[in-house]
């Protein structure tokens, strides 16, 4: 990476489940970081169109008009929408990493993923980060990522990668992160809470009331940057308490509280709670190297005569048609020789079998 490289992260609201005004804010929130020079921009989960506080709602047919709403208010990659986002990171020559919800761009699917855009400084596509995990009500709104999912990005300031949530907490997708050689890492959230013993008991973070510290992000992050050896630029949504629907009551957590870390889990920026800002740090290579002297997870520090990660599947598909495979004619000719019959015979007999 750069031996230096100004960063942000973006604490500003949506238009909760309204595409186009969240793109228009998105695309003015890029131009301002642009202007302050930073290289990299991260907005929150799921910011176009804002997280799914409904996601628990009952009865099932009112969750049910805001999935379709939710639908018809996802991102598509790549789009006409998508186009917007990258002329405004082409005019700001800022690398975007922007949370949204995704609608499948497979032809005659509706289903939609909790995704990391990432598109170039050059208007260009990076590529996507589908969520592999769902977290709890989650799976009745997204569809899962794969391993195509598991990825980072060589740009011109570092080798960037991102994951949503409580994929912090997945021991072996951290692992892999590292293991591709992510330097600057992406974390998006979908507010900052409190909790009461266990993740089932979360309420919004009130500052006047309650302990930042009883939420498991800043402690999940701290730790990543630490384990990783990465630079995290950490942004969990805000909404304001008039802004969010008095359905979404019960799971109103969008305080935000974004915050940036060095690569041993220093703070650069602090968590910034209840208001939109921008927040900038200046990233330096030499704080990486002083904690790769120290621990590095991938040299002095890594055993992997002992423990290895493994990468597997494949992308999920719907439909895969198979290609038969096509012996050499040299290949048969030897085959039909040794085993005394005729090359056509054996073509035959290979077809049948469907591997001729």
């Amino acid at each position: 990476m750069l031996d230096k490289v100004k960063v942000a992260a973006a604490q500003v609201a949506p238009v909760f489940m309204n595409k186009e005004a969240t793109i228009d804010k998105a695309c003015k929130t890029i131009e301002e970081a642009g202007k302050a020079e930073a290289k990299l921009l991260v907005f929150s989960e799921t910011f176009i169109p804002g997280y799914p506080y409904w996601r628990g709602l009952q009865p099932i047919s009112k969750w049910s008009d805001y999935m379709v709403e939710y639908q018809k208010n996802s991102l598509k990659i790549p789009s006409s929408d998508t186009e917007i986002l990258a002329d405004a990171t082409r005019e700001a020559n800022l690398i975007a990493a922007i949370g949204c919800t995704e609608i499948s761009d497979l032809k005659g699917s509706e289903t939609l993923y909790n995704t990391i855009l990432f598109i170039g400084n050059d208007g260009e596509i990076l590529g996507r980060h589908r969520k592999l995990m769902p977290t709890h009500g989650e799976r009745m709104v997204w569809g899962m990522g794969d391993i195509s999912d598991v990825r980072v990005f060589d740009t011109e300031i570092g080798t960037i990668g991102g994951v949503v949530c409580y994929e912090h907490h997945m021991t072996l997708l951290k692992a892999a992160m590292a293991a591709l050689g992510e330097e600057i890492h992406c974390a998006v959230w979908p507010g900052w809470w409190v909790m009461k013993r266990h993740p089932g008991a979360k309420k919004r973070y009130r500052p006047n009331e309650d302990s930042q510290h009883f939420c498991d992000i800043e402690h999940a992050i701290r730790e990543y940057a630490f384990e990783t050896q990465t630079f995290v630029i950490s942004v969990s949504q805000y909404v304001p308490d008039d802004l969010m629907p008095e359905d979404c009551a019960d799971f109103n957590i969008a305080a935000g509280g974004a915050f940036i870390v060095n690569p041993a889990g220093v703070y650069l920026q602090e968590p910034v709670f209840d208001r939109e800002t921008i927040l900038y740090a200046e990233l330096d290579a030499d704080d990486r190297r002083h904690t790769k002297a120290y621990f590095d997870a991938l040299g002095h520090y890594a055993r992997f005569d002992v423990l290895r990660l493994e990468l597997r599947g494949e992308p999920l598909e719907p439909l895969i048609k198979s290609a038969k495979f096509k012996f050499d004619p040299s290949m048969l000719k030897l085959l039909a020789e040794k085993y005394g019959i005729r090359v056509e015979k054996l073509e035959k007999i290979l077809d049948e079998l469907g591997i001729g």
